[in-house]
């Protein structure tokens, strides 16, 4: 890893009824990432951006959909500082909006991190916690109007990949995948976004759909 890529703490977020791909897939992406190209490179952490991690309300086993069962690492009470915040969708996120002590948890943690993402319905939960008053973001083809619902402010970007706006929010399942490459194009370098794409062999042309905003730079 370069002197000047400063290793991140990345936490995704999973809750009851959080949809799979929408976590796992930016977790492959993610834990995946070496800037040390090649296999071997992947035997170890010295080349990796990033610490990733999962984290839920309590620290028991998750009932992802399809009842898949998943240990998260933390609790909302024990989990180190975040540098990079992503929150999934799936159909958890209807009870999860209401539930005061997970948005005051995200509110909290994006108050400190670097970045905040979203994928799917989990841009409702930003939502709700203030987190997209004013900016454009987008969401799951099927709550386009469940977001508008939740706070009007919010400009929602209909038939789009991902959109940046600050906090850089997702369409759903899959397209949280190429969210989070371009993240890691835009922290590491394009040539390290690809040589992962090759070594996980998904088909990330770069780009794609999505509208532009003030870019993936950290906070200062």
């Amino acid at each position: 890893m370069t002197d000047d890529l400063k290793y991140w703490n990345t936490a995704i977020l999973i809750f009851d009824g959080v949809e799979v791909l929408d976590f796992a897939g930016p977790y492959e992406v993610f834990s995946r990432t070496r800037t040390v190209p090649d296999f071997e490179s992947r035997r170890s952490e010295d080349s990796a951006p990033s610490r990733v991690f999962t984290v839920a309300p309590e620290r028991r086993e998750i009932r992802a959909t399809g009842d898949l069962r998943v240990m998260p690492h933390f609790s909302f009470a024990d989990a180190p500082a975040i540098d990079l915040l992503l929150v999934p969708g799936g159909f958890g996120t209807r009870p999860l909006v209401e539930d005061a002590a997970t948005i005051a948890w995200i509110q909290r943690v994006a108050a400190s991190a670097q970045l905040t993402t979203s994928v799917c319905t989990g841009a409702a939960l930003l939502a709700k916690a203030g987190l997209l008053n004013g900016k454009r973001a987008t969401t799951y083809f099927g709550s386009y109007d469940w977001l508008t619902s939740i706070d009007p402010t919010i400009t929602v970007e209909r038939g789009v990949r991902f959109v940046d706006d600050g906090i850089v929010s997702s369409a759903g399942v899959s397209a949280g995948i190429d969210m989070a490459f371009e993240v890691v194009a835009k922290r590491c370098g394009r040539e390290v976004a690809e040589e992962t794409a090759r070594y996980i062999k998904y088909r990330w042309e770069g780009g794609g759909e999505r509208r532009g905003g003030r870019g993936l730079a950290a906070k200062a």
